[in-house]
């Protein structure tokens, strides 16, 4: 994963996982025991104390592990829960509240082993049971978590728990220390499942006493991880102190971290520029030419991609047509290279460089261009145009004549409203009027989740490095299809893929889904992503991962 100032090359990540689920090997792994790794060893000579004060976003959609699906929530969460396993600066996965693991040679039982005496930041205890319990409400549709299906579908009995028989799921807590998985088909990866954010535990009693606002009063956020809510103001901060249960207590070393809620980049600019904080992500896009050299100026690489959702089942976006037009009227160099100012880069298909495919060494992103060339010739805009009023008259719209007033759902940071306002221009083009709908980032992600929108930005940074973890969003009925995607052809080949257990045909079915799904215009990619953001000098052993998150916990200012 990333870094602060150290960051594993971007064609190194593609090394790192070669199997997907099904993809099974047949050899007994067996996890290393001991710490947490270099990041506790290089935390042990750092100076404890002090505060921290950073910006990662604004206010959160959810403070819950199961509910929560964005990069900037999930670094929030990161810091206050930690699951059964953890990932390390490395990227590798490391023990987390688990000191070990193991899985059956047929790879459908993985067993781990907890710390023994494990606390919550109550001070009551940990158990595998709570392990179970958090892994139920996670499937149960009551709950409705985004990552539900994505994380446990592998898992036995979920489709049976997804229905409302959570006793169905294959988990199980044979004693206080020990936590069973038993898997429907082999998942190579499911190490990395184990340490998401999605899976880490949640207290039962806190969670059952409390409803829905249990994760929003530092009172009863009871959590598992090195930091525990003291303060929560909506809009404005949320502060952490160190977990004193915690089982790696020791090698965290600030006291304090403030995380300023602060959605307005110019804002964000001059509160760091003032010294109020010490590394900044919302940065307004208008400074990026002048921050670009200085050291403080941070461009890492990312897996993912910025995309343009729409709602397929408002018409007239259920039409394969007018999403077609509405995709070729875009110019992603000049989204990528114009208005992101070269921070980005111009998508060709949907998943983007750095992840890996079957052979060793190998880029999904490569063997797509081997096998089907690039979809999108971004040097072609002026042809895509035509073709889009074509296309466009063809649907039924002739010069945009009919075609009904729509909005744009997005948030107002980094280069979201200038996009929009390109958007804007490039359909009207097309002869089409759209109005640009600007909310809190919180509502945007509520509002996109629930189909209350025409046509929305969107973007998905990767879970972990197999190309289903974005393929899979557009499978029907998946907690984060934001654009209600639905398509026959192209679920039954991400099932084949999820279910095969030949490493090859997994990723063949992948490429085969991707193209099923571009060809369809299920969503408009438009950039891959990069993450940049301003950190102070004297912060060290902090690092920024190729996922999306920033993590602290391990850092020291000088």
């Amino acid at each position: 994963m990333r870094k602060a100032k150290y960051l594993l090359p971007i064609a190194a990540l593609s090394l790192a996982f070669l199997v997907s689920c099904g993809g099974a090997d047949k050899s007994k792994q067996e996890s290393a025991k001991g710490e947490s790794g270099s990041q506790a060893a290089e935390a042990s000579q750092a100076s404890a104390g002090g505060e921290l004060n950073v910006q990662v976003g604004s206010s959160p959609e959810t403070m819950d592990p199961a509910l929560n699906s964005a990069s900037d929530g999930a670094t929030y969460i990161l810091h206050a829960f930690t699951g059964l396993l953890s990932i390390d600066k490395n990227s590798d996965v490391i023990p987390g509240l688990a000191e070990k693991w193991e899985h059956s040679d047929d790879g459908l039982t993985w067993t781990f082993h907890l710390r023994p005496d494990l606390k919550w930041s109550d001070g009551t205890d940990l158990t595998a049971e709570d392990f179970v319990y958090s892994w139920k409400r996670l499937a149960d549709p009551a709950l409705a978590a985004p990552y539900g299906y994505d994380l446990l579908s592998v898992v036995a009995g979920y489709e049976e728990a997804s229905n409302g028989n959570l006793d169905a799921l294959q988990v199980s807590a044979p004693d206080k220390d020990t936590f069973v998985v038993k898997l429907s088909s082999p998942c190579t990866f499911f190490d990395q499942i184990a340490a998401f954010v999605s899976t880490a535990p949640v207290q039962k009693k806190t969670v059952e006493e409390n409803g829905d606002a249990w994760a929003t009063k530092p009172e009863t956020y009871v959590s598992s991880g090195p930091y525990r809510m003291t303060e929560y103001v909506d809009g404005d901060r949320i502060v952490y102190e160190k977990n004193p249960y915690y089982y790696d207590k020791d090698n965290i070393t600030f006291d304090k971290i403030v995380w300023h809620l602060i959605e307005d980049g110019n804002s964000v600019y001059t509160a760091y520029n003032q010294g109020e904080l010490d590394l900044a992500k919302t940065l307004p896009s208008e400074e990026i030419p002048s921050l670009k050299g200085n050291e403080e100026f941070h461009l890492d690489p990312m897996m993912g991609t910025y995309y343009i959702s729409f709602n397929t089942q408002k018409a007239p976006f259920n039409d394969p047509k007018v999403r077609e037009a509405l995709s070729l009227a875009v110019d992603r160099d000049y989204v990528a290279n114009t208005i992101m100012q070269g921070t980005y880069t111009p998508a060709n298909n949907l998943v983007g460089p750095g992840i890996s495919d079957a052979a060793e060494n190998s880029s999904f992103e490569e063997v797509t261009k081997e096998k089907y060339g690039n979809f999108f010739d971004n040097s072609k805009y002026e042809e895509n145009l035509a073709k889009a009023k074509e296309l466009l008259a063809e649907a039924g719209y002739p010069n945009g004549q009919g075609f009904p007033t729509f909005s744009y759902l997005t948030n107002d940071a980094s280069y979201h409203k200038p996009v929009a306002e390109y958007l804007q221009n490039a359909w009207g083009q097309l002869g089409l009027t759209m109005n640009i709908d600007i909310q809190e980032w919180k509502t945007v992600t509520a509002n996109r989740r629930s189909g209350n929108y025409d046509v929305a930005r969107n973007g998905w940074v990767m879970d972990y490095n197999d190309p289903s973890n974005m393929i899979n969003l557009f499978e029907t009925g998946n907690g984060n299809n934001d654009g209600k995607y639905s398509d026959p052809d192209f679920d039954a080949l991400v099932d084949k893929a999820r279910k095969t257990a030949n490493v090859e045909e997994h990723y063949d079915y992948l490429h085969q889904a991707e193209q099923v799904l571009l060809k369809d215009y299920g969503a408009c990619p438009v950039a891959y992503y990069t993450e940049f953001y301003l950190e102070k000098p004297n912060l060290s052993n902090v690092w920024h991962t190729p996922t999306g998150y920033f993590l602290f916990m391990y850092g020291k200012k000088a």
